[in-house]
């Protein structure tokens, strides 16, 4: 479910001379921007990332909280024959993990390159890879109930102009009783310089505007997109959509952990969270 022709529109101006601006930025605009980086950077982001990544791994956060100790899914004996989807699952890393608890995963993203990694790695480690769709995790392509669970490490939820509607469809496609649980960067990162250095210890913005983040060509045509929800815009649009929040875990920076990703770093981890997972059920 792939679709095999490469995208035409990605922006030939690189992210190096993109401006940053805070203004609104709708789904089309926000969904063809997110395509377009993702495609464009996924060679460097596997490059810089793959390793900590784990080609076989299910860790939700640069803090390093691993499922296979947090079992934020459930009871792990669960996951054998369960039908999961992982949304934006890009090199579909969660998935082999799933996969290799006797889940039934199927990973889907946005990005046509971060699913030819995915294919990639299956390739090198000579194993089957999961089915693979490309879709707007918006407007998901399968039926009702299709799914036992469903998960995000990072993916899709904090790049959607419509996270309500992304928390409906989810809802949708899941069973009753069903688990959603998604990682997204922390609200209260917003209010905060996204530097790893003193410099983001210090809130220069308001938690409360939830302008978009974005990065623009000197056509002022979006390539970069996040979208802003505080805590309660975001239990708000769960409860809306049908779900019931059972946890939300703010995992602290581990003692060890000395690398930098981003904003992410020992320094900020050990003053303010970083990441926030929300686990959910389906009513």
């Amino acid at each position: 479910m792939i679709d095999d022709t490469p995208p035409d529109d990605i922006p030939s101006t690189p992210d190096d001379d993109a401006e940053a601006v805070r203004r609104e930025a709708g789904e089309a605009e926000s969904s063809r921007a997110s395509r377009s980086w993702w495609d464009r950077n996924a060679d460097e982001y596997q490059l810089e990332h793959g390793e900590f990544l784990g080609d076989a791994r299910f860790t939700w956060c640069p803090e390093g909280l691993d499922e296979a100790d947090a079992r934020l899914l459930g009871d792990p004996s669960a996951l054998r024959g369960a039908r999961v989807l992982e949304i934006g699952a890009g090199a579909a890393q969660c998935s082999r993990w799933l996969a290799d608890q006797g889940a039934l995963p199927v990973a889907l993203d946005l990005s046509y390159r971060m699913l030819q990694h995915a294919r990639r790695i299956d390739e090198q480690l000579d194993r089957v890879t999961p089915p693979l769709v490309q879709a707007d995790a918006t407007v998901l392509p399968f039926a009702d109930g299709s799914f036992d669970l469903a998960c995000s490490a990072y993916g899709a939820v904090p790049f959607a102009a419509d996270t309500a509607r992304l928390m409906r469809e989810v809802h949708r496609v899941l069973k009753p009783g069903s688990r959603w649980v998604f990682s997204v960067t922390h609200p209260i990162r917003w209010a905060f310089p996204d530097e790893p250095g003193v410099e983001g210890l210090t809130a220069t913005a308001s938690y409360f505007d939830r302008t978009p983040y974005v990065e623009q060509d000197e056509t002022g045509r979006a390539v970069y997109v996040e979208h802003h929800r505080t805590l309660g815009d975001r239990v708000r649009e769960l409860a809306a959509a049908g779900f019931r929040l059972v946890d939300l875990v703010e995992p602290e920076w581990p003692e060890g952990l000395d690398s930098e990703w981003g904003g992410w770093s020992p320094l900020r981890g050990r003053h303010i969270p970083g990441t926030a997972i929300f686990v959910c059920v389906r009513d």
